[in-house]
């Protein structure tokens, strides 16, 4: 039995494409035809479990990976629709030895997709290709069985059980952006202190209030308007999934992932004093030199939040973040990206100190761009990337090809690479003055050039 997968949605951490287009509803049956075999043979055994976001297209490829992961044999329990970090928490407290997550998580109400784990690691990488490419048996292993679980009190019970204070003085706008969390937090709102105020609560997979992307500001006007009417002590969104956070100070002003990390870790590390902690190649140089002042060890690795966990594993990192807003802790939690439970964590802190401005003034004197995307097919975009590293290997004498190519100069740093996840190219710059980050641009926009791309840069 054989089934081929358009090439564009097996993705260097998931599985992700446009519905019908790329991505079609018979692949969620052949998927799970093939997880089921890949699974047993890691593992000899078969316990799968798996949930699903709130797009349109969802449900119906629920029903389709059910059925094949049926006719593969595999025992299966069903968490229904829920963000992705209870997916992950399903996983690791059924002691289930592969688990699906369907979701297009950040991308356009079109895209849907499939986060794959075993009992081990995330799928990615390779190890997606060659599932996409295993030969399945036509014949059934044996017959399986179909349980459902309800999952939600269970997370919410373990998520604030080990919580330490939170101010019931504390006032906390929420934006789930009409996603998956959006279920989770209504709950949770009602057992933890302070006041709380939820906005686009509705799970609608059209997102009709704003693009679920929590670290593009633009997405964020609504939470920024509501924080300061409301006099909020800070503003929280997340993406599709729930497994990325957004975060707005009490002044309505946006902390980026890689400044958001920097309180984690400056708190972690009060406890856990030369703790590892990994943020990927979009985060600030300062984020990585002040992890390493209060006495940590930082690592910078490649951006994708499977990667980004094979290496909390490999390193033992007590905490990860990326500048998507993907944050990982192993301190007290599983290792994975769970944005609701680091919005707890963040609420712990906010509640001990009032402040978190002490943690970001290193970052004031910066100049910075956020993530600059490039529209680049998908087809071509790795070339580009390919063609601008032999130019900079030429060009510059330090740099990083962790993920694309970072450049270290007189005038700060610039990154460039190709997105995972959407057909574009990714350019960040920082510098000490705006001045010295224009400069940084241009000399993106000549590499660009030299690639054959002719593009004017602008912050």
């Amino acid at each position: 039995m054989s089934h081929s997968f358009h090439q564009s949605i097996l993705r260097a951490y998931d599985i992700r494409g446009i519905i019908s287009q790329t991505l079609h509803i018979r692949d969620a049956y052949f998927l799970g035809r093939k997880f089921a075999a890949d699974i047993f043979d890691q593992y000899n055994s078969k316990r799968i479990v798996i949930g699903y976001d709130g797009r349109l297209s969802s449900k119906i490829l629920e029903k389709e990976l059910i059925e094949g992961l049926k006719d593969g044999g595999s025992d299966i329990i069903t968490i229904g629709l829920c963000p992705s970090p209870m997916l992950y928490f399903a996983s690791k407290t059924l002691n289930c030895d592969g688990a699906i997550m369907i979701t297009g998580s950040h991308n356009p109400s079109n895209y849907n997709g499939f986060k794959i784990l075993s009992r081990d690691e995330s799928y990615y990488g390779k190890k997606i290709i060659n599932l996409a490419n295993k030969k399945i048996k036509s014949t059934l292993r044996e017959k399986s069985n179909i349980n459902e679980f309800y999952m939600k009190d269970i997370y919410l019970n373990t998520l604030t059980n080990s919580l330490g204070k939170i101010s019931n003085k504390l006032k906390i706008i929420w934006d789930p952006a009409n996603g998956a969390a959006s279920g989770v937090l209504k709950s949770l709102i009602k057992i933890i202190p302070g006041k709380h105020l939820i906005l686009n609560d509705k799970i609608d997979g059209t997102f009709p209030s704003h693009h679920p992307d929590p670290t593009v500001e633009e997405n964020l006007e609504q939470l920024k308007t509501i924080v300061k009417k409301e006099k909020a002590d800070i503003g929280i969104a997340f993406d599709g999934d729930g497994d990325r956070i957004g975060v707005v100070d009490s002044n309505s002003k946006f902390i980026a992932g890689d400044q958001l990390l920097l309180v984690f870790a400056g708190e972690l590390l009060k406890e856990n004093k030369g703790a590892t902690i990994i943020s990927d190649v979009k985060a600030s140089d300062t984020t990585f030199k002040e992890i390493r002042n209060l006495g940590g060890k930082p690592i910078m690795w490649k951006t994708g939040h499977s990667l980004i966990k094979s290496k909390m594993k490999e390193t033992g990192a007590l905490l990860a973040g990326e500048m998507s807003g993907h944050i990982f802790f192993a301190d007290k939690y599983f290792g994975f990206d769970d944005a609701i439970y680091a919005s707890l964590r963040l609420l712990e802190i906010i509640s001990r100190n009032r402040t978190i401005k002490n943690y970001l003034k290193p970052f004031s004197q910066l100049a910075s761009t956020p993530e600059i995307k490039i529209t680049c097919a998908d087809k071509i975009k790795f070339s580009i990337i390919k063609k601008c590293t032999i130019i900079v290997k030429k060009k510059y004498k330090k740099f990083s090809l962790i993920d694309g190519i970072r450049v270290q100069n007189k005038y700060g740093w610039w990154l460039l690479r190709a997105s995972n996840t959407t057909p574009n190219l990714i350019v960040r710059c920082e510098s000490s003055s705006k001045e010295k980050l224009n400069h940084l641009l241009r000399e993106v926009e000549d590499i660009l050039l030299l690639a054959g791309i002719k593009i004017k840069l602008k912050i």
